[in-house]
């Protein structure tokens, strides 16, 4: 005989029109509250009771996120599965693209910058290093349908075969490595490159963060914006970049400038061992950590690793989540309100889980500051 456990949770619901505005046991993190304060905040709220209020298209868009396969009114089907007993409306296709026009993406946009930040009261393994916060900037595409708006708002980006892809988008997140949970985000078109955008993740630094961040964005004015902030910076520079020698230090790294800020530089040699065997390849390192006594070399290198959390986080945005799948929104307007939404629920599902978050770094091999 087969032993079973049931947790059941009550689930508080509105009555009437409201009744499917909730997203079930996640709507304890994104409560009626907080989306009616958006709603007031961004004057989205509904001047008459309709069929579809405000804050039911808020929750509808975010429930949107949960099941990317499926047309809207499929979603709106999922959304109100549970309501057995009570009278909801059935919306027609054009109906609900009216609705989430209302609405528009203010409230969407609002509604992260509420949730985004580090899951408060969590100390997981590799949140923190030496007393700093460990974040993670990068960027990544996302594609949209491939209609007249969206190809004269986004470009069109050529595959591996030579054809012409979807139209995309450049989204850029700013990441707490420890828990995944999203500090910050900036999205635009391709045409702009990820160092057009970088600059505005630099409000949501401060001091006690170290941000990790690779080759591309080792920009002297993105170290010193960040610097400005008093956050630290680690990132990756070509090995071939010349940064003058202004003192060695004893554990084999050196004092030198990058633009107005002071820098330490770490070459260092990393070996990875994967299933096709193991490879050895060397690493220039900058940070703004300069005293290598509380911050010494070979635990730098090694924090570096972390870097790859962000990555990790665009595997669960765009294949967990969105199943390789394209956004839905035909317009430039309805993308911005579809990214956001997508934040907000990938947030919500990461907020949910930090209290169970517990993560042991995988050994990526042997690393060693060079002499």
């Amino acid at each position: 005989m087969d032993a079973k456990s049931v947790i059941s949770r009550e689930v508080t619901v509105a009555a009437g029109a409201f009744a499917p505005g909730h997203l079930g046991e996640l709507t304890r993190i994104v409560p009626f509250e907080m989306v009616d304060e958006v709603l007031a905040e961004t004057g989205r709220t509904q001047q008459r009771i309709r069929d579809l209020p405000s804050r039911v298209v808020v929750y509808l868009l975010l429930a949107g996120s949960l099941f990317p396969g499926i047309g809207w009114q499929q979603v709106w089907q999922r959304l109100t599965a549970g309501l057995e007993g009570l009278e909801t409306a059935a919306p027609t296709a054009g109906a609900l693209a009216q609705a989430r026009g209302r609405v528009g993406t203010g409230p969407l946009h609002r509604l992260f910058d509420l949730l985004r930040g580090p899951a408060a009261g969590i100390a997981t393994t590799g949140a923190w290093w030496r007393g700093l916060l460990v974040c993670a900037v990068d960027g990544t595409l996302v594609a949209v349908p491939d209609s007249p708006a969206n190809r004269a708002g986004f470009v069109r980006h050529r595959c591996n075969n030579g054809g012409a892809g979807y139209p995309s988008l450049r989204l850029l997140v700013l990441v707490s490595c420890g828990t995944r949970t999203v500090l910050d985000a900036v999205f635009g078109p391709t045409a702009n490159g990820e160092t057009s955008y970088a600059p505005g993740l630099v409000r949501s630094l401060r001091e006690g963060m170290i941000v990790l961040l690779d080759r591309n964005f080792a920009v002297q004015a993105l170290v010193e914006a960040i610097t400005g902030k008093n956050a630290h910076v680690l990132v990756r520079v070509k090995e071939h970049r010349r940064l003058p020698v202004l003192k060695r230090l004893p554990d084999g790294s050196y004092l030198s400038r990058l633009g107005a800020a002071a820098v330490r530089v770490i070459d260092c040699e990393i070996t990875v061992s994967t299933s096709q065997g193991r490879r050895t390849g060397a690493y220039r390192l900058v940070t703004t950590l300069t005293d290598p006594h509380p911050h010494p070399a070979a635990e730098l290198i090694r924090l570096y690793h972390e870097r790859w959390e962000v990555e990790t986080s665009y595997l669960e945005i765009k294949s967990t989540i969105l199943g390789g799948r394209v956004l839905r929104a035909r317009t430039p307007a309805g993308v911005s309100q579809e990214v956001f939404a997508l934040l907000v629920t990938y947030q919500v599902l990461r907020l949910a889980m930090a209290p169970a978050h517990v993560r042991t770094p995988t050994p990526t091999g042997p690393a060693s500051p060079s002499p």
